[in-house]
C-alpha cells in the first residue's frame, strides 16, 4: 500500500519540479503558465461498528489552463491490510467555462485480481456551485461502469465550512471475484464540517455512509457482510 500512495506523490511532486523548470519567457508563457495542484480531499480516520479504516482521496494536475495531466488516487486501508487502491491517470482538456473534458486509464491495485479500465469523463463546477465528476470506465471482458460524485460548500464563516457530498456507482455486468453487482452497486454520502486554520489546511468531523444495492447486496450477504454503514469520520484536506 505504502508503495501506491508513495507512487501518486512522487510523480507528481516530479511533476511539479519540472514545471519550476519551465522557461517562462516562451512565447505566450506569461499569459498561459504551467501550474501544479497537490491535493487531499479525504485524509480520514473512520469509525464504524466493524472497522475503523483510514482513507485517503487524493488527485493533483500539472498544466496550462485548457491542458493539464491529472493524478488521481483513492486508498483506504484497515488493520494494516490495503482494502482498495485506485489510481487514475488523465489528460484533462477545457472544453467550457469551468469544466474539463478527462480521458486516460485507472487501474485498481486491490482488491484484487487486479482491473484496468479506460477512463472518458467530465469534471467542473454545475450551476449553484456544485463541484461534479462523472466518469464512463470501460474495462477487460466487456466490462463497464459509471461514476457520479458531487460536493457543495456551504460557508458558515470564511473559515468553517460544511461540505455535503455524495458518489453513485453503476456496473454494466457482474463482477462474482469483487463482489460486484450489474445496475446500481453502492452509494457513498457524507457530510464534512471543517475548519480553515489557512486556506491550504482545514481539520474537519462528520460522517460518512455507504450502502450496496441488487446484486452487489446479495454478494455482501453471502459473505456475511453489511450492506450498509455509518461511521463517525475525523482528517484533515490539505492542498500544495
Amino acid at each position: 500500500m505504502k508503495s501506491v500512495k508513495t507512487i501518486v506523490f512522487q510523480l507528481v511532486m516530479a511533476l511539479a519540479a519540472t514545471a519550476s523548470m519551465v522557461n517562462v519567457s516562451l512565447a505566450g508563457a506569461k499569459d498561459d503558465p504551467v501550474l501544479t495542484m497537490l491535493q487531499f480531499d479525504q485524509l480520514e480516520v473512520r469509525d464504524g461498528e466493524d472497522e475503523n479504516p483510514l482513507v485517503l482521496e487524493g488527485q493533483g494536475w500539472i498544466g496550462q489552463d485548457l491542458n493539464k495531466f491529472w493524478l488521481k488516487a483513492d486508498v483506504e486501508r484497515d488493520d494494516g491490510k490495503t482494502k482498495e487502491a485506485e489510481l487514475q491517470a488523465l489528460y484533462s482538456k477545457g472544453v467550457a467555462p469551468y469544466w474539463d473534458f478527462q480521458v486516460g486509464i485507472r487501474r485498481d491495485f486491490q482488491p484484487t485480481p487486479t482491473r484496468n479500465w479506460a477512463v472518458i469523463g467530465f469534471q467542473g463546477l454545475a450551476p449553484y456551485f456544485f463541484e461534479v465528476d462523472t466518469a464512463l470506465f470501460i474495462g477487460e471482458s466487456g466490462r463497464t461502469a459509471l461514476r457520479v460524485e458531487a460536493e457543495y460548500e456551504l460557508l458558515f464563516t470564511q473559515r468553517l465550512i460544511l461540505t455535503p457530498e455524495i458518489e453513485v456507482n453503476l456496473y454494466g455486468k457482474n463482477d462474482e471475484d469483487l463482489g460486484i453487482g450489474s445496475g446500481l452497486s453502492d452509494i457513498e454520502a457524507g457530510l464534512r464540517l471543517r475548519y480553515e486554520i489557512r486556506r491550504e489546511f482545514a481539520p474537519y468531523i462528520g460522517i460518512n455512509w455507504n450502502k450496496s444495492f441488487g446484486n452487489t447486496a446479495d454478494f455482501a450477504r453471502e459473505e456475511g457482510e453489511d450492506t450498509d454503514d455509518l461511521q463517525w469520520v475525523i482528517g484533515i484536506r490539505a492542498w500544495f
